[in-house]
Protein backbone atom coordinates (compact mmCIF):
# COMPACT_ATOMS: atom_id res chain seq x y z
CA UNK A 1 0.00 0.00 0.00
CA UNK A 2 1.50 3.60 -0.96
CA UNK A 3 1.53 5.99 1.76
CA UNK A 4 0.60 9.75 1.17
CA UNK A 5 1.63 12.64 3.16
CA UNK A 6 -0.86 16.05 2.57
CA UNK A 7 0.41 19.03 4.23
CA UNK A 8 -2.85 21.34 4.86
CA UNK A 9 -5.55 18.30 4.37
CA UNK A 10 -8.74 20.06 5.98
CA UNK A 11 -8.76 22.61 2.98
CA UNK A 12 -10.83 22.01 -0.58
CA UNK A 13 -7.79 20.13 -2.36
CA UNK A 14 -6.64 18.77 0.30
CA UNK A 15 -10.22 17.28 1.00
CA UNK A 16 -10.87 16.29 -2.18
CA UNK A 17 -7.14 15.05 -2.86
CA UNK A 18 -7.31 12.41 0.15
CA UNK A 19 -10.55 11.43 -1.28
CA UNK A 20 -8.72 10.27 -4.83
CA UNK A 21 -6.16 8.95 -3.09
CA UNK A 22 -8.13 6.30 -0.85
CA UNK A 23 -10.14 5.47 -4.10
CA UNK A 24 -7.11 4.31 -5.74
CA UNK A 25 -6.15 2.42 -2.10
CA UNK A 26 -3.35 4.62 -0.54
CA UNK A 27 -2.68 4.85 2.53
CA UNK A 28 -3.32 8.86 3.65
CA UNK A 29 -2.22 10.48 5.90
CA UNK A 30 -3.15 14.31 6.75
CA UNK A 31 -1.38 17.21 8.28
CA UNK A 32 -2.74 20.47 10.11
CA UNK A 33 -1.00 22.53 12.57
CA UNK A 34 -3.06 20.66 15.50
CA UNK A 35 -4.77 17.52 14.31
CA UNK A 36 -6.16 17.13 18.01
CA UNK A 37 -8.21 20.74 17.37
CA UNK A 38 -8.09 21.39 13.74
CA UNK A 39 -11.03 21.66 11.61
CA UNK A 40 -11.79 18.52 9.40
CA UNK A 41 -14.69 19.73 8.18
CA UNK A 42 -14.64 18.79 4.51
CA UNK A 43 -13.30 15.56 5.35
CA UNK A 44 -16.51 15.12 7.59
CA UNK A 45 -19.01 16.26 4.03
CA UNK A 46 -16.74 13.53 2.20
CA UNK A 47 -17.41 10.84 4.20
CA UNK A 48 -13.84 10.06 4.75
CA UNK A 49 -12.83 11.50 8.10
CA UNK A 50 -12.30 7.91 9.64
CA UNK A 51 -10.24 6.95 7.13
CA UNK A 52 -7.64 9.96 6.98
CA UNK A 53 -4.89 9.68 9.63
CA UNK A 54 -4.28 12.88 11.12
CA UNK A 55 -0.69 14.32 12.30
CA UNK A 56 0.27 17.86 13.88
CA UNK A 57 2.59 19.59 11.60
CA UNK A 58 3.82 22.87 11.34
CA UNK A 59 5.73 23.79 8.22
CA UNK A 60 7.04 27.02 8.89
CA UNK A 61 8.78 24.77 11.69
CA UNK A 62 11.53 22.58 10.36
CA UNK A 63 12.12 19.91 13.15
CA UNK A 64 8.30 19.44 13.47
CA UNK A 65 8.60 18.80 9.21
CA UNK A 66 11.40 16.54 9.16
CA UNK A 67 9.79 14.57 12.58
CA UNK A 68 6.41 14.13 11.12
CA UNK A 69 7.95 12.77 7.52
CA UNK A 70 10.52 10.61 8.84
CA UNK A 71 7.40 9.20 11.14
CA UNK A 72 5.00 8.54 8.16
CA UNK A 73 7.80 7.65 5.85
CA UNK A 74 5.62 8.35 2.76
CA UNK A 75 6.31 7.99 -0.83
CA UNK A 76 4.57 10.99 -2.23
CA UNK A 77 4.40 14.46 -0.38
CA UNK A 78 1.18 16.95 -1.64
CA UNK A 79 2.19 20.20 -0.29
CA UNK A 80 -0.92 21.96 -0.30
CA UNK A 81 -0.69 24.10 2.74
CA UNK A 82 -0.13 27.72 3.52
CA UNK A 83 -2.40 31.12 3.40
CA UNK A 84 -4.75 30.31 0.59
CA UNK A 85 -6.55 34.14 -0.04
CA UNK A 86 -4.96 36.04 -2.57
CA UNK A 87 -7.31 39.23 -0.69
CA UNK A 88 -5.97 38.69 2.76
CA UNK A 89 -2.62 38.31 1.29
CA UNK A 90 -2.75 42.02 1.03
CA UNK A 91 -3.68 42.44 4.65
CA UNK A 92 -1.31 39.41 6.12
CA UNK A 93 1.37 39.94 3.72
CA UNK A 94 3.98 38.78 5.96
CA UNK A 95 2.06 35.86 7.26
CA UNK A 96 1.43 34.85 3.84
CA UNK A 97 5.41 34.84 2.42
CA UNK A 98 6.05 32.81 5.91
CA UNK A 99 3.62 30.16 5.84
CA UNK A 100 3.90 29.56 1.60
CA UNK A 101 7.27 30.28 1.12
CA UNK A 102 9.56 29.09 4.51
CA UNK A 103 7.01 26.16 4.18
CA UNK A 104 7.85 25.18 1.30
CA UNK A 105 11.78 25.63 1.49
CA UNK A 106 11.39 23.56 4.88
CA UNK A 107 9.80 20.58 3.26
CA UNK A 108 11.75 20.35 0.59
CA UNK A 109 14.96 20.62 3.14
CA UNK A 110 13.26 17.62 5.19
CA UNK A 111 12.68 15.68 2.00
CA UNK A 112 16.46 16.13 0.97
CA UNK A 113 17.90 15.28 4.50
CA UNK A 114 16.02 12.08 4.73
CA UNK A 115 16.95 11.05 1.43
CA UNK A 116 14.62 8.52 0.79
CA UNK A 117 13.38 8.89 -2.71
CA UNK A 118 9.76 10.56 -1.84
CA UNK A 119 7.93 12.52 -4.55
CA UNK A 120 6.73 15.95 -3.90
CA UNK A 121 4.06 17.96 -5.30
CA UNK A 122 3.78 21.60 -4.90
CA UNK A 123 0.77 23.93 -5.11
CA UNK A 124 1.90 26.35 -7.34
CA UNK A 125 -0.83 29.03 -8.65
CA UNK A 126 -1.71 30.67 -12.02
CA UNK A 127 -1.82 34.21 -9.62
CA UNK A 128 2.47 33.98 -10.19
CA UNK A 129 1.74 34.45 -13.86
CA UNK A 130 0.10 37.96 -13.14
CA UNK A 131 -1.99 39.47 -16.07
CA UNK A 132 -2.40 36.95 -19.12
CA UNK A 133 -3.76 39.89 -21.12
CA UNK A 134 -5.39 38.36 -24.54
CA UNK A 135 -3.33 35.48 -24.49
CA UNK A 136 -2.94 32.22 -21.74
CA UNK A 137 -0.14 31.27 -19.99
CA UNK A 138 2.08 27.88 -20.28
CA UNK A 139 5.26 26.94 -18.57
CA UNK A 140 7.31 28.86 -20.67
CA UNK A 141 5.67 32.25 -19.59
CA UNK A 142 7.32 34.25 -17.24
CA UNK A 143 6.46 35.05 -13.90
CA UNK A 144 5.24 38.56 -13.13
CA UNK A 145 3.17 38.44 -9.64
CA UNK A 146 0.83 40.93 -8.55
CA UNK A 147 -0.21 40.20 -4.76
CA UNK A 148 2.13 39.34 -1.83
CA UNK A 149 -0.06 35.48 -2.24
CA UNK A 150 1.83 35.70 -5.66
CA UNK A 151 5.18 36.70 -4.55
CA UNK A 152 5.47 34.11 -1.76
CA UNK A 153 3.87 31.74 -4.46
CA UNK A 154 6.16 32.42 -7.01
CA UNK A 155 9.48 31.86 -4.64
CA UNK A 156 8.38 28.74 -3.47
CA UNK A 157 7.83 27.54 -7.04
CA UNK A 158 11.92 28.35 -8.05
CA UNK A 159 12.77 26.70 -4.71
CA UNK A 160 10.89 23.71 -6.12
CA UNK A 161 12.89 23.80 -9.61
CA UNK A 162 15.91 24.79 -7.43
CA UNK A 163 16.16 21.72 -5.63
CA UNK A 164 14.96 19.35 -8.51
CA UNK A 165 18.12 20.56 -10.26
CA UNK A 166 20.40 21.52 -7.61
CA UNK A 167 20.03 18.06 -5.82
CA UNK A 168 17.98 15.73 -7.67
CA UNK A 169 14.57 15.42 -5.37
CA UNK A 170 11.51 14.56 -7.35
CA UNK A 171 10.14 17.86 -7.03
CA UNK A 172 7.05 18.88 -8.98
CA UNK A 173 4.87 21.83 -9.41
CA UNK A 174 1.29 21.80 -10.62
CA UNK A 175 0.71 25.40 -11.52
CA UNK A 176 -2.87 25.41 -10.60
CA UNK A 177 -5.61 28.16 -11.73
CA UNK A 178 -8.66 28.97 -10.28
CA UNK A 179 -10.30 26.24 -9.59
CA UNK A 180 -13.66 25.92 -6.86
CA UNK A 181 -16.22 23.50 -5.39
CA UNK A 182 -18.76 23.46 -2.38
CA UNK A 183 -16.03 23.09 -0.18
CA UNK A 184 -15.04 26.66 -0.66
CA UNK A 185 -15.94 28.82 2.05
CA UNK A 186 -17.27 32.11 1.72
CA UNK A 187 -14.35 34.21 1.89
CA UNK A 188 -13.43 33.11 -2.06
CA UNK A 189 -16.13 35.06 -4.00
CA UNK A 190 -17.27 32.24 -6.14
CA UNK A 191 -18.46 30.74 -2.92
CA UNK A 192 -20.22 34.06 -1.64
CA UNK A 193 -21.70 34.18 -5.17
CA UNK A 194 -23.23 31.05 -5.07
CA UNK A 195 -24.70 31.22 -1.52
CA UNK A 196 -26.00 34.61 -1.51
CA UNK A 197 -27.59 33.62 -4.64
CA UNK A 198 -29.26 30.94 -3.31
CA UNK A 199 -30.13 32.95 -0.08
CA UNK A 200 -31.92 35.62 -2.51
CA UNK A 201 -33.90 32.81 -3.82
CA UNK A 202 -35.17 31.59 -0.67
CA UNK A 203 -35.95 35.44 0.54
CA UNK A 204 -35.26 38.69 -1.78
CA UNK A 205 -34.77 40.49 1.06
CA UNK A 206 -30.51 40.52 0.70
CA UNK A 207 -27.94 42.60 -1.87
CA UNK A 208 -24.69 40.95 -2.85
CA UNK A 209 -22.22 43.05 -2.20
CA UNK A 210 -19.30 42.55 -5.21
CA UNK A 211 -16.17 44.92 -6.38
CA UNK A 212 -14.57 44.48 -9.81
CA UNK A 213 -17.35 43.04 -12.06
CA UNK A 214 -14.78 43.37 -15.08
CA UNK A 215 -11.80 41.01 -14.20
CA UNK A 216 -11.71 37.77 -15.96
CA UNK A 217 -10.71 33.90 -15.02
CA UNK A 218 -10.17 30.67 -15.89
CA UNK A 219 -12.47 28.78 -13.18
CA UNK A 220 -12.35 24.70 -13.56
CA UNK A 221 -13.87 22.13 -11.15
CA UNK A 222 -11.47 21.31 -8.11
CA UNK A 223 -12.41 17.35 -7.88
CA UNK A 224 -11.00 17.36 -11.55
CA UNK A 225 -7.39 19.91 -10.67
CA UNK A 226 -6.59 17.15 -7.63
CA UNK A 227 -6.46 14.03 -10.64
CA UNK A 228 -4.23 16.11 -12.42
CA UNK A 229 -1.88 16.49 -9.11
CA UNK A 230 -1.42 12.74 -8.61
CA UNK A 231 -1.07 12.53 -12.24
CA UNK A 232 1.68 14.85 -11.84
CA UNK A 233 3.74 12.55 -9.36
CA UNK A 234 2.96 9.57 -11.20
CA UNK A 235 5.38 10.41 -14.20
CA UNK A 236 8.98 9.04 -14.77
CA UNK A 237 10.79 12.30 -14.26
CA UNK A 238 9.51 15.39 -12.23
CA UNK A 239 8.35 18.11 -14.28
CA UNK A 240 6.13 21.23 -13.89
CA UNK A 241 2.62 21.46 -15.23
CA UNK A 242 0.11 24.44 -16.24
CA UNK A 243 -3.60 23.06 -15.18
CA UNK A 244 -6.65 25.02 -16.49
CA UNK A 245 -9.51 24.50 -18.67
CA UNK A 246 -8.07 27.49 -20.72
CA UNK A 247 -10.83 29.52 -21.25
CA UNK A 248 -11.60 32.42 -18.85
CA UNK A 249 -14.84 34.09 -18.06
CA UNK A 250 -15.74 37.51 -16.20
CA UNK A 251 -16.71 37.85 -12.65
CA UNK A 252 -19.81 39.27 -14.06
CA UNK A 253 -20.61 36.42 -16.19
CA UNK A 254 -20.16 34.28 -12.96
CA UNK A 255 -22.35 36.05 -11.19
CA UNK A 256 -25.12 35.90 -14.25
CA UNK A 257 -24.50 32.10 -14.58
CA UNK A 258 -25.72 31.57 -10.90
CA UNK A 259 -28.70 33.19 -10.59
CA UNK A 260 -29.24 32.08 -13.70
CA UNK A 261 -29.79 28.98 -12.62
CA UNK A 262 -32.12 29.68 -9.94
CA UNK A 263 -33.99 31.53 -12.33
CA UNK A 264 -32.71 35.26 -11.37
CA UNK A 265 -32.19 38.09 -12.95
CA UNK A 266 -28.53 38.94 -10.87
CA UNK A 267 -28.77 42.88 -11.91
CA UNK A 268 -31.57 43.10 -9.55
CA UNK A 269 -29.56 41.68 -6.49
CA UNK A 270 -26.19 43.18 -7.34
CA UNK A 271 -24.09 46.39 -5.76
CA UNK A 272 -21.03 47.19 -6.74
CA UNK A 273 -19.13 48.22 -3.61
CA UNK A 274 -15.81 49.63 -4.22
CA UNK A 275 -13.94 48.67 -1.20
CA UNK A 276 -13.96 45.44 -1.99
CA UNK A 277 -11.14 45.96 -5.12
CA UNK A 278 -8.15 45.03 -4.37
CA UNK A 279 -5.11 47.00 -4.09
CA UNK A 280 -3.54 45.47 -7.03
CA UNK A 281 -5.35 43.38 -9.49
CA UNK A 282 -5.02 41.05 -12.31
CA UNK A 283 -7.79 41.86 -15.49
CA UNK A 284 -7.54 38.29 -17.18
CA UNK A 285 -6.00 35.31 -16.04
CA UNK A 286 -6.14 32.24 -18.36
CA UNK A 287 -4.16 29.26 -18.38
CA UNK A 288 -2.46 26.71 -21.45
CA UNK A 289 -3.01 23.10 -20.44
CA UNK A 290 -1.96 21.62 -23.71
CA UNK A 291 0.97 20.07 -22.03
CA UNK A 292 -1.00 18.58 -19.48
CA UNK A 293 -3.13 17.25 -22.39
CA UNK A 294 -0.35 15.52 -23.70
CA UNK A 295 2.03 14.34 -21.27
CA UNK A 296 -0.22 13.42 -18.62
CA UNK A 297 -3.83 12.84 -20.58
CA UNK A 298 -5.27 15.16 -18.13
CA UNK A 299 -8.00 17.49 -19.64
CA UNK A 300 -10.72 19.32 -17.54
CA UNK A 301 -14.25 18.20 -18.45
CA UNK A 302 -16.36 21.62 -16.58
CA UNK A 303 -16.11 24.81 -17.57
CA UNK A 304 -17.27 27.79 -15.69
CA UNK A 305 -21.16 27.32 -16.22
CA UNK A 306 -20.75 23.78 -15.92
CA UNK A 307 -18.90 24.08 -12.53
CA UNK A 308 -21.66 26.96 -11.30
CA UNK A 309 -24.23 24.62 -11.80
CA UNK A 310 -22.50 22.00 -10.00
CA UNK A 311 -21.59 23.94 -6.47
CA UNK A 312 -25.85 25.91 -7.11
CA UNK A 313 -26.78 21.91 -6.65
CA UNK A 314 -24.32 21.14 -3.95
CA UNK A 315 -25.42 23.96 -2.34
CA UNK A 316 -29.02 22.75 -1.83
CA UNK A 317 -27.82 19.58 -0.90
CA UNK A 318 -25.57 21.09 2.02
CA UNK A 319 -22.41 18.71 0.62
CA UNK A 320 -19.78 18.55 -0.98
CA UNK A 321 -20.81 16.00 -2.84
CA UNK A 322 -23.44 16.29 -5.98
CA UNK A 323 -27.20 16.88 -5.31
CA UNK A 324 -29.38 14.90 -6.86
CA UNK A 325 -32.27 17.94 -7.03
CA UNK A 326 -34.20 19.44 -9.78
CA UNK A 327 -33.94 23.35 -10.62
CA UNK A 328 -35.47 26.09 -12.44
CA UNK A 329 -34.72 25.89 -16.22
CA UNK A 330 -31.46 27.34 -17.34
CA UNK A 331 -31.87 31.09 -18.20
CA UNK A 332 -28.47 32.32 -17.87
CA UNK A 333 -27.07 34.85 -20.34
CA UNK A 334 -23.19 35.71 -20.10
CA UNK A 335 -23.08 39.12 -19.47
CA UNK A 336 -19.69 41.02 -20.58
CA UNK A 337 -20.07 44.79 -18.94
Amino acid sequence: MKTALICGVSGQDGAYLAKLLLEKGYHVIGTSRDAQVGNFANLDRLSIADQVERQSMVLTDFRSTLQTIAKAKPGEVYNLAGQSSVALSFEQPVETMDSISVGTLNLLEAVRFLGSGIRVYNASSGECFGDTADGAASEQTPFRPRSPYAVAKAAAHWAVVNYRDAYGLFAANGVLFNHESPLRPERFVTKKIISAACRIKASSQYALKLGNLAIQRDWGWAPEYVDAMWRILQQPKADDFVIATGSAYSLADFVAAAFGELGLDWRDHVQIDQKLQRPSDIMCSKGDPQKACADLGWKSSYAMPDVVRLMVEAEFNGTGELAERTLPARSTKLFSP
